[in-house]
């Protein structure tokens, strides 16, 4: 694979380059001025994803399945649009849309129509994505959204791994919640790995899989070495927040859910699934997300 495919969109603002793939409308790329990367490369060997949309669910599903009044769906973990092709909407030199929308191949296994907007915008050092979901059928949609981006770690500017950390906006003090070895949700509480609003990275954190917050206070936090630049993640509307690596991986994803992993034995109906939000006929649902570089 080349390193940016002649069917990937280009984006540049000066400050930073991106690129597109419109197969699940996926950042690929993300390098500052001077072309250092900040996004994983997506290397097969260790995990493939760089920067995957979480539509129409957020994680795994009991048994692979949700029901729906007396019918049972099947779903893979984090939904279908990730492995579709998005239409091309806009292509401009620093702004790109593309649209995926209900077709055979999805009603089959998620029976709503709908339309999925996403939005790349650079202006100057930032990137914001949002994300339209849209009802155009005749009842309630039901859905979960998530952005899954994995940042390089370390950050390409000469600080170990060990150097770097999250900075929160807020204080975590609430616990956090795990996954068991199927992907779905336990009851535990975790007691929370941040200390007031600094959250040190290591490995070890990710030894039980994803680190959940699920009574987020903040709606931002900076990721990186406290004497490099950082990234500025926002979230203006996400209610909970995955964090998750593989031991000794080059990548760390921050991942803003509106959706959760089904917890363990759940049984009921899919509306009744937590985090799934309900999107009126005829409406829509904006979900965002902003990455800007920091020099200090």
């Amino acid at each position: 694979m080349t390193d940016s495919p002649t069917d990937w969109i280009a984006l540049d603002s000066g400050d930073l380059t991106a690129s597109i793939d419109p197969l699940g409308a996926q950042l690929s790329l993300l390098r500052d001025r001077a072309g250092r990367d900040l996004l994983w490369d997506g290397d097969p060997a260790v995990w493939a994803g760089r920067a995957p949309l979480l539509f129409p669910i957020v994680g795994e599903l009991a048994q692979g399945r949700y029901r729906l009044d007396s019918a049972s769906y099947a779903l893979p973990r984090h939904g279908f649009a990730r492995r579709r092709l998005f239409r091309i909407l806009t292509a401009e030199p620093a702004r790109a849309v593309l649209r995926l929308e209900a077709d055979a191949g999805t009603l089959d296994r998620y029976p709503f129509p709908f339309e999925l907007d996403v939005s790349f915008a650079l202006a100057g050092a930032t990137l914001s994505i949002t994300t339209d979901v849209r009802n155009t059928g005749t009842s309630d949609l039901p859905a979960s959204f998530g952005y899954h981006p994995a940042f390089r770690w370390p950050l390409p500017y000469g600080h170990a791994r060990a150097a770097h950390a999250i900075e929160f906006e807020r204080d975590e003090a609430a616990p956090v919640r795990r996954l068991d070895s199927a992907g779905l949700l336990t009851p535990q509480r975790h007691a929370t790995p941040t200390r007031g609003r600094r959250l040190a990275l290591e490995d070890a954190l990710f030894d039980a899989d994803v680190v959940i917050f699920e009574a987020l206070q903040s709606r931002s936090l900076r990721y990186g070495a406290a004497a490099g630049p950082s990234l500025l993640v926002r979230f203006p509307d996400a209610p909970l927040l995955g964090l998750w690596s593989k031991p000794g991986a080059g990548f760390l994803c921050i991942e803003p859910w509106h959706g959760i992993a089904d917890p363990q034995g759940f049984t009921g109906d899919f509306r009744a699934k937590p985090g799934v939000f309900s999107v009126a006929p005829g409406a829509s649902r904006r979900i965002e997300m902003s990455v800007s570089l920091q020099s200090v």
